[in-house]
């Protein structure tokens, strides 16, 4: 089965993604380890994704599509793949259509702004060793310090309420239209993201087997 999961940041796409391949044994694309993997191989695609790289540029949709193309051509994912953050916009959707990738579903995990931006700005990192807390869900015994080596309990910047505002807008500006585009086609999926995890994880699985 060949899958795209939709969702604004925070959404739960990852967490779900890892659930579909343990479930289906595919495996999931991310474009960001395309681009590095094409890149370090050295492949026509990596080659000119590069120099796009190199200059400071963004790279264009059809070298993206071009290497997203060649990872789907590899032998792990001839029983199906999970693309997750690809497509981004419409004409990407339209892209991968026309260069043959033929998508079977696409999940799209529904998520309030509001309860994202909970989930996101309630996360803390300790500085030094990297272990993650959450205020709400997983807060540390010791406050504002680590549980595991006392370390200072940190936000990321990404995970800042103004930043996390600011890639909620670029979402549903750009991607969010994908809905459209795909329901068009009978293949889009909504399932409406949970306060439990695997509450979520049951909706998907059940959305993938209807």
């Amino acid at each position: 089965m060949n899958l795209i999961l939709l969702g604004a940041p925070g959404a739960g796409k990852g967490t779900q993604a890892q659930v579909i391949c343990e479930h289906l044994h595919i495996p999931t694309i991310s474009t960001g380890n395309c681009l590095r993997e094409a890149v370090q191989n050295g492949t026509e695609m990596g080659k000119a994704a590069k120099s796009y790289m190199d200059s400071g540029k963004l790279v264009p949709d059809e070298v993206v599509i071009g290497i997203i193309k060649d990872r789907l051509a590899q032998e792990d994912c001839k029983d199906g793949f999970i693309l997750d953050g690809f497509p981004r916009t419409v004409p990407q959707a339209e892209a991968l259509d026309k260069m043959g990738v033929e998508i079977d579903r696409v999940i799209d995990l529904e998520v309030s702004d509001e309860a994202i931006l909970k989930r996101m700005s309630g996360r803390r990192v300790c500085q030094k060793c990297g272990a993650s807390f959450h205020v709400d869900y997983k807060p540390s015994k010791k406050g504002e310090a680590c549980d595991v080596c006392g370390g200072e309990l940190i936000i990321r910047k990404d995970d800042k309420p103004e930043t996390v505002r600011e890639r909620l807008h670029v979402y549903h500006e750009q991607t969010e239209p994908l809905k459209g585009y795909y329901a068009a086609k009978g293949k889009l999926k909504v399932v409406e993201g949970q306060e439990d995890i695997k509450d979520t994880t049951a909706l998907t699985l059940k959305a993938l087997e209807a």
